[in-house]
């Protein structure tokens, strides 16, 4: 599908960009990859990674610009879109601007996108899209939405919109794998509850996941892969086994249990091996035998979350992931 293709990839010098764009190049042998962000110094920290690979370019914008993503756009083929505003308690503190990026952003993207000729889209959306309570949660919500009405909004244009969503990335800048070594040394881990449970996945599998979307997409779907959960006390013991726990309290914001399908999508989801995939409700495409293939009906009321989930990832797993990726965990 990509070959000899134009990608372009929104927030590109973030984690999964970091990730995508060598996978991408090694895979496959894409005519270009473009990083779209905002921040003209993680370019040139990430440019030089790259360096002498014509095929990578690098375009300063903000996609709540929507001139700028009309120019960035010409020619593009395919879009990945991994801009966002996502740290919980910044956007709490700061809803205006999230919701300029998140919501905004998702519209300029979706009218430049029509209007360009793409292809086709896939964007990122995470588990507190799903009965979201934090402002992060809703923004991304309103944009999975965008995303899967934007097939309906094209009209007669060929450009189709699908969306994949996953849980903690493990590893990343910002989460809670780097957070914890950063301060193990202290003797004391942090720890907002001790029932907490998060849903775990590593960047290379959030790659395969959008490749597959973009290969099965027939417009709308929301593709949830299927991922293990670890209690955030089992992950601490991994990262710091001689540290004491400290208990703190749930932030503004922020869940027990993070969620990925809500029993009210259960009436349009449909399982697969490796995923799950929420079709849309409009137009009965949730009834469309191409967008569903070979997927099973979930029950009535299915909820997938990380505290009832059937698959666990075990401290044994974890260290092992540790180990092999030690030098790149919060680097990216």
């Amino acid at each position: 599908m990509f070959e000899n293709s134009s990608i372009l990839i929104t927030g590109g010098t973030g984690s999964f960009g970091h990730t995508f764009v060598p996978m991408l190049l090694e895979r496959f042998n894409p005519r270009k990859v473009i990083i779209f962000s905002r921040d003209e110094m993680k370019q040139w920290e990430m440019a030089k990674k790259f360096a002498g690979d014509h095929r990578v370019r690098f375009f300063i914008g903000d996609v709540r610009d929507k001139d700028r993503l009309y120019r960035a756009l010409d020619g593009v083929d395919y879009v990945v879109h991994a801009a966002a505003t996502k740290i919980v308690p910044t956007a709490e503190y700061n809803p205006f601007e999230c919701i300029k990026t998140n919501i905004n952003g998702a519209m300029n993207l979706i009218d430049a996108c029509i209007d360009k000729g793409v292809k086709r889209v896939v964007a990122l959306s995470t588990d507190k899209a799903s009965s979201p309570i934090n402002l992060y949660g809703a923004t991304k919500l309103a944009s999975d939405k965008l995303f899967v009405s934007g097939n309906s909004y094209a009209g007669g244009h060929e450009t189709r919109f699908a969306v994949v969503r996953y849980g903690n990335v493990m590893g990343s800048r910002g989460s809670v794998i780097p957070f914890f070594m950063s301060v193990k040394d202290q003797g004391v881990l942090p720890i907002t509850d001790e029932r907490m449970t998060r849903f775990m996945i590593s960047l290379e599998e959030g790659v395969e996941l959008v490749w597959h979307a973009f290969e099965d997409m027939e417009g709308g779907e929301i593709y949830v892969k299927k991922i293990p959960s670890m209690k955030v006390t089992d992950l601490a013991r991994v990262v710091a086994p001689e540290a004491k726990h400290e208990i703190v309290g749930i932030r503004p914001g922020e869940k027990l249990h993070e969620q990925m399908i809500g029993a009210e999508d259960s009436y349009y989801t449909y399982e697969y091996p490796e995923h799950f995939k929420i079709l849309p409700a409009i137009h009965d495409w949730s009834a469309d035998a191409a967008r569903i293939k070979d997927g099973k009906k979930v029950p009535e009321g299915f909820v997938y979350s990380s505290d009832n989930n059937t698959e666990w990832m075990s401290q044994e797993d974890l260290q092992a992931w540790i180990d092999a990726n030690r030098e790149k965990i919060g680097s990216i």
